[in-house]
C-alpha cells in the first residue's frame, strides 16, 4: 500500500473558488438592496412567488445536486459499472407525480409552509409534529454536507479544511439572510452553470487523454463496466432495475413531491401552470446531471483500469479518489482543478442555502406566526432573517460535531434518509385517503419513524459489527434532497434469513417500505379510532385518485369512502392590486377560507357587498356537499 498523496493547488485555482464565493454573496447583496428589499415575508421567504420556469427549474436541480452527490456518482460507477444510470427511469413519475398531484393541491390551497397542509387536513399536532421531524432531519444533515466534501478536499490537495467550511457557511448564510429565497434562487442558477461547467471540463480533457470516447467505452466494455438490464426481483439485491427505477420512484417523491425546500420553490412560481413546468423542464437536465456523473466514472476506469488509487492507498475513500483525479488529470492545467472545485462546493452551497431557507421558513410559518397571530410584518421578516442567521451557525456548529463524530459520520447520513419516507406517507396518507384522522396520522407517523430508524440502525450495527465484509470502504451515493447514504460493497456472503434479511434490504427500499408503514399504520388505527367525514374535511386537502380509481363502485358507496369531491380548478389571477395568495384557513367547521390581507382598489357599497354575499349564502344552501366542498376551495384559490 502506498502513502495518500496529496496534490496541491495553485494561485489561479484558489482564485477562481474564491470568484465563486464572491459571485454567490454578490447575487445576494444584489437582492438584498434592489426590488422590495425584502421588507415583507412573502418577499423573503416566497421571492413575492414571482419566480419564472426556469431559474425555478435550476434551481430544484441544484438543490437536489449536493457536493457528495458529485464526489459519490463517478465513484459508484468506477467501482460497480452503469447499472446506477438506471436510477433515471425513476425521474420520470418521480416528477410527473408531484406536477399533476402534489402541485395542485399545494399550490391552490396558498401555503407558505408545506405542513401548513397538515393542519388543514388533520389538526395542529400533526403539523407539529411534521415540522419538528423536518427540522431534525435538516439540522443534522446541513452539517455534514457542509463537511464531507471539504474533508475529501483537505485529505487530497491539503486545502485548509476549516478555511473551506467558514468561507462556505459564512457565505451561505450572507447571502441568505439578506437576500431571501429569491437570492438563493438565483445563486442556484449561477451556481448550476458551474456545476456544469466543472463536470464538463473533467469529461472532455480526461477522455482526450484517455484517447478519446471510443477509447474509453472500449475499456469499459472490456473492464465489465457497462452494465445491461438486471430484472432480479430479489428486494435484497443493491442495485437491479426495481430498486433503482421503482424504488427510486418513492426517493423521488420524498424530495419532488413533499421536501419543504422543493416545495418552497414550487409555491414561489408565478402560476400553477409555471410551477408544473418547472418539473417538466428539471426532468432532461436531471437526466444530463446522472449521464455526466456516469461519463466521469467511466473516464476514471479508463485513466485507472482496475488498479484503482483506492487500492494503491493513495486514497482512503471513495469520495477522496475522484478528487484524486480531477488533481490528476488537471496536474498540467492550472486553474481547471479549482474550476471543479468550485463545481464541488456549488452544489454545497446550493443544498445548504436551500437548507437554511426551508428552515427559517417552517419555523416561522409553523412554529412562531400560529403562537404570535397579531406580529407585524416587519417584525416577522425581521424575526426570518434572524432565524436564516441562527440556522447558519447552526450549521457550521454542526459541521464542528461531523468532524468529531468520526465512523458515526454514516449514520449521520442514514438518519437523513430515513426521515424523509416517513414524511412521504404522512402527506400521502392525507392527500389520498380522505378517510384518515389525526390519531392514524400521529400513530403512523411515530410507527413509520420507528420502522425506519430499526432498520436502518439495524443494518448500521450489523455491518459493522457481522460477517459483512472487510472494512468499510464507502462509496456515496445521491438519493433525495441531496441525501447521501454509505453503503459496502457486496461481498459473497450467505443470503440473510430472519431479521437479518429485513436489515439487508436494499437501501434504495426504504423510503417505500416506510411510508407504506406510515399509510397502512395510519389508516388502520382511523379505521378503529373513527374515519373522517367527508363534511370533516377541508376542501382541497384530498386528491380525487380514490374516486376515478373506483369509477365502477356505485355513487352512494363512494361518498361513503369520502371520494366524490373534485379538486377545483387552478384560479384564474384578479387584475387587482390586492396580494392573490394568503394561505386558506381552516374554520371550525372543516371549511377552508381566506383573509385577504390588502383591499382592492375596487370600491364596492355596503348594499352590493350585503347582496353579494347573500346570493352566494343562497347558492352554497343549494349546492350538494361534493359540489360545495369544491366551489368552496374555488373561492378560496382566487
Amino acid at each position: 500500500m502506498g502513502e495518500v498523496v496529496q496534490m496541491h493547488f495553485t494561485t489561479v485555482d484558489y482564485v477562481i473558488f474564491a470568484l465563486l464565493l464572491v459571485a454567490s454573496t454578490g447575487i445576494g447583496l444584489f437582492h438584498a438592496f434592489s426590488g422590495g428589499r425584502q421588507r415583507t415575508t412573502q418577499e423573503f421567504l416566497m421571492a413575492d412567488r414571482s419566480m419564472s420556469c426556469l431559474p425555478v427549474s435550476l434551481s430544484l436541480l441544484a438543490t437536489f445536486q449536493s457536493a457528495v452527490a458529485i464526489l459519490g456518482a463517478p465513484s459508484e460507477v468506477y467501482t460497480f459499472g452503469t447499472q446506477y444510470w438506471f436510477l433515471g427511469c425513476s425521474y420520470f413519475l418521480g416528477l410527473l407525480i408531484p406536477a399533476h398531484v402534489f402541485i395542485p393541491v399545494f399550490y391552490r390551497l396558498r401555503l407558505s409552509s408545506a405542513y401548513e397542509y397538515l393542519e388543514l387536513r388533520f389538526n395542529k399536532t400533526v403539523r407539529i409534529c411534521g415540522t419538528v421531524t423536518f427540522i431534525f432531519q435538516m439540522v443534522i444533515y446541513m452539517g455534514v454536507v457542509l463537511y464531507a466534501p471539504a474533508l475529501a478536499l483537505n485529505a487530497v490537495t491539503g486545502f485548509d479544511l476549516w478555511g473551506a467550511v467558514l468561507a462556505m457557511g459564512l457565505v451561505c448564510t450572507v447571502y441568505t439572510a439578506l437576500g431571501g429565497l429569491k437570492a438563493v434562487i438565483w445563486t442556484d442558477v449561477f451556481q448550476t452553470v458551474v456545476m456544469f461547467a466543472g463536470q464538463l471540463a473533467v469529461i472532455v480533457v480526461g477522455a482526450s487523454q484517455a484517447g478519446g470516447m471510443a477509447e474509453v467505452w472500449r475499456k469499459a466494455v472490456n473492464g465489465s463496466r457497462i452494465s445491461g438490464l438486471d430484472l432480479d426481483p430479489d428486494p435484497l439485491q443493491r442495485h437491479t432495475f426495481w430498486t433503482l427505477g421503482v424504488g427510486g420512484v418513492f426517493l423521488m417523491l420524498a424530495l419532488y413531491g413533499v421536501n419543504q425546500a422543493q416545495v418552497q420553490r414550487y409555491l414561489s412560481s408565478r402560476t400553477e401552470r409555471e410551477a408544473v413546468m418547472s418539473c417538466y423542464v428539471v426532468f432532461p437536465c436531471q437526466q444530463i446531471v446522472l449521464c455526466l456523473g456516469c461519463l466521469m466514472g467511466l473516464v476514471m476506469f479508463a485513466r485507472y483500469g482496475e488498479n484503482s488509487p483506492l487500492d494503491k492507498g493513495y486514497v482512503k475513500t471513495n469520495d477522496q479518489m475522484v478528487l484524486y483525479f480531477v488533481m490528476d488529470v488537471f496536474q498540467d492545467l492550472p486553474g481547471l482543478a479549482g474550476l471543479f472545485v468550485a463545481c464541488l462546493f456549488s452544489g454545497a452551497l446550493s443544498t445548504i442555502s436551500s437548507a437554511f431557507n426551508s428552515l427559517a421558513t417552517v419555523t416561522m410559518e409553523d412554529l412562531i406566526k400560529p403562537q404570535f397571530p397579531n406580529m407585524t410584518e416587519a417584525k416577522a421578516t425581521l424575526l426570518s432573517k434572524g432565524l436564516a442567521l441562527v440556522y447558519g451557525l447552526v450549521c457550521l456548529a454542526m459541521a464542528y460535531l461531523a468532524s468529531i463524530m468520526g465512523s458515526v459520520l454514516q449514520a449521520a447520513f442514514s438518519i437523513f434518509g430515513m426521515v424523509g419516507g416517513p414524511l412521504l406517507g404522512l402527506f400521502c396518507l392525507g392527500m389520498f385517503f380522505p378517510w384518515a384522522n389525526p390519531t392514524g396520522a400521529v400513530v403512523g407517523l411515530v410507527a413509520g419513524l420507528a420502522m425506519a430508524f430499526w432498520i436502518g440502525i439495524g443494518s448500521f450495527v450489523m455491518r459493522m459489527s457481522g460477517p459483512m465484509g472487510p472494512e468499510l470502504n464507502t462509496t456515496a451515493l445521491p438519493l433525495f434532497d441531496n441525501m447521501t447514504t454509505l453503503v459496502n460493497p457486496p461481498t459473497a456472503t450467505p443470503r440473510p434469513t430472519g431479521v437479518e434479511a429485513l436489515y439487508s434490504l436494499s437501501y434504495m427500499w426504504y423510503s417505500a417500505h416506510n411510508s407504506t408503514t406510515v399509510v397502512v399504520v395510519g389508516l388502520l388505527v382511523s379505521l378503529l379510532t373513527g374515519p373522517m367525514k367527508e363534511k370533516d374535511l377541508t376542501p382541497g386537502t384530498v386528491f380525487p385518485v380514490l374516486g376515478w380509481l373506483l369509477f365502477f363502485l356505485p355513487e352512494r358507496y363512494r361518498e361513503k369512502l369520502c371520494c366524490v369531491t373534485p379538486l377545483s380548478t387552478p384560479p384564474k389571477p384578479k387584475e387587482s392590486h390586492a396580494q392573490p395568495y394568503q394561505m386558506a384557513k381552516k374554520d371550525s367547521n372543516g371549511a377552508a377560507y381566506c383573509k385577504e390581507d390588502t383591499v382592492t382598489e375596487d370600491k364596492e357599497t355596503e348594499s352590493d357587498r350585503a347582496q353579494t354575499e347573500d346570493e352566494d349564502l343562497e347558492t352554497r344552501m343549494a349546492l350538494p356537499t361534493c359540489q360545495l366542498a369544491a366551489h368552496t376551495l374555488q373561492e378560496t384559490a382566487l
